[in-house]
């Protein structure tokens, strides 16, 4: 028996980094790129390491650019994180587990270290393989704090909900994490938005450009738990243009969301100092008219366009600076 499943890479289109704050978001799903796990029935309880996790190497150099790539500790300790925390949860809610084990592979196309959310993609799909192996439903509004429960708990990752809501949900959700209602719900009010009242949107990113997210989400939260105020009041803006956005999208004036998308970048940058190679991806794509702001949390940006010209000047502008320039695919083909 086999069973697989995939999660895909997303894009914040406005309103992070509020999530983790009780703020308001919208993401999409970016189905140009995913995480896939297979599980195979088996003897034992078996994680197949894939190349993000090889210990040989034709030479010393090689090992060392894989180092730099990929870090130290590769994608296994993802997918053990994700079997203990399901584990956990099952004990915890009177689910008994089969007597069933399973031979886990997995592979993933997603940019990494760009803020598409890679790490919570596979989290995401390893949690649907075992739900699907064990026949063991998790309530879909749950499932997301379950995920982050992964990162957050287990690997020491600084992250909100927002990725794996996205990743749960697919399309286009605009969340709302109000503090009260989660407190009393365990989770926050997601709103899922028709993708077809999306203007046009594209996705650039730089092919080596490495910012982890904990890089940046470290310094708001302790400035967020010592009470600065600058930080309180750009999570309530944060989540005003996210609000704003949402109000567009359904009156059917996605258009009007560009503007505050740049609103967007430009209070991010006055909550700390960003690096000049992410400047740069948002100042290129705004120099031929489009807007943009961070997909996440650097490394990528996300923008509105208007037509094919302006997403063709969109490509010359990123032309030489290792950058690829996508249409993000967010409804199913």
């Amino acid at each position: 028996m086999a069973i697989e499943s995939v999660a895909y890479a997303r894009a914040g289109l406005i309103g992070n980094p509020s999530d983790g704050y009780h703020g308001k978001t919208i993401s999409f799903i970016i189905r140009n790129f995913s995480a896939k796990v297979s599980f195979y029935d088996h003897h034992e309880v078996e994680i197949v390491p894939s190349v993000r996790d090889r210990s040989a190497y034709p030479t010393v150099r090689e090992l060392v650019r894989d180092v730099s790539d990929y870090g130290y500790y590769g994608a296994i300790r993802i997918v053990k994180a994700t079997i203990k925390k399901f584990v956990e949860y099952c004990d915890a809610n009177g689910h008994a587990i089969p007597d069933r084990h399973f031979s886990a592979r997995y592979r993933t196309s997603i940019p990494r270290h760009v803020g598409l959310a890679g790490s919570s993609a596979l989290v995401t799909a390893t949690l649907r393989c075992l739900m699907d192996f064990y026949e063991i439903s998790i309530p879909k509004e749950h499932q997301p704090g379950v995920i982050l429960s992964v990162e957050t708990d287990e690997l020491g990752i600084a992250a909100g909900l927002q990725d794996r809501v996205i990743q749960v949900y697919e399309g286009c959700v605009f969340m709302d994490f109000d503090r009260d209602y989660m407190e009393e719900t365990g989770h926050g009010r997601y709103e899922e938005l028709n993708p077809s009242l999306l203007p046009e949107l594209f996705i650039a990113y730089r092919t080596r450009l490495a910012e982890g997210s904990e890089v940046f989400h470290n310094n708001i939260r302790q400035r967020w738990n010592d009470g600065d105020q600058q930080v309180i009041d750009a999570m309530s803006e944060f989540g005003s243009l996210a609000q704003q956005a949402r109000d567009a999208i359904v009156d059917g004036r996605g258009a009007e969301i560009a503007p505050l998308m740049d609103q967007n970048f430009d209070l991010r940058r006055t909550l700390l100092q960003l690096s000049d190679a992410n400047i740069d991806l948002v100042e290129r794509a705004r120099s031929v008219g489009a807007s943009a702001k961070f997909a996440g949390s650097g490394g990528a940006i996300v923008g509105v366009y208007e037509g094919e010209k302006m997403f063709r000047n969109l490509q010359k502008a990123f032309k030489g600076t290792q950058t690829n320039v996508i249409r993000p695919e967010i409804a199913p083909g």
